[in-house]
């Protein structure tokens, strides 16, 4: 912002409101009246006292809102550097998830794997086990067979002997064994 009255800027420097009140002319004849010059000094004195002091008074409101626009500049800095270290700490986290859910996929993958082929391992031994099973059965059955014919055969043989009864061919074995 300039200064109030530009003609005065350089002047306001060099010359101070005590300057103009203790400024003293020169006399001459047919000069202007004492008073009147007087008065009119100390009139352009108070003026330009106040002048000064609005001038000095803006210039600290100017400090003070260049040190208010230095903090919000230096508060916007550290936001947009917050934003930006956040944003990063977003994509490393999202990265981060996206990685171990990989991981957990993976992982549960091999798991699953293992169940499946644990399973298969089982499913395998199972028919085995019934495959052993048919084969102990059609080995049961053919011993269970060869037992009922070979006692169906020695039945039959009882039967086409000259034997006669078993149990009357038993007992009388025994009475020829010298029992008596």
């Amino acid at each position: 912002m300039g200064p109030v009255l530009p003609w005065l800027e350089g002047v306001a420097m060099k010359i101070t409101p005590l300057d103009i009140q203790q400024k003293r002319f020169s006399r001459a004849m047919r000069g202007y009246d004492r008073e009147e010059v007087e008065a009119f000094l100390s009139l352009v004195a108070s003026g330009y006292e106040d002048l000064v002091k609005e001038l000095n008074s803006l210039r600290e409101d100017l400090a003070r809102r260049e040190e208010d626009i230095a903090a919000h500049r230096d508060l916007e800095k550290t936001l947009q550097e917050t934003l930006v270290t956040a944003q990063r700490a977003s994509d490393e986290i999202r990265e981060s998830s996206r990685r171990e859910g990989e991981i957990a996929i993976g992982e549960a993958e091999l798991q699953a794997e293992k169940i499946v082929q644990g399973a298969h391992h089982r499913f395998l031994r199972i028919v085995d086990d019934i495959q052993e099973m048919k084969r102990l059965r059609v080995q049961f059955e053919a011993s269970v067979r060869s037992l009922v014919d070979g006692h169906a055969k020695l039945l039959d043989t009882f039967r086409d002997s000259e034997i006669g009864d078993p149990v009357e061919y038993l007992a009388g074995r025994k009475k020829g064994s010298g029992e008596t």
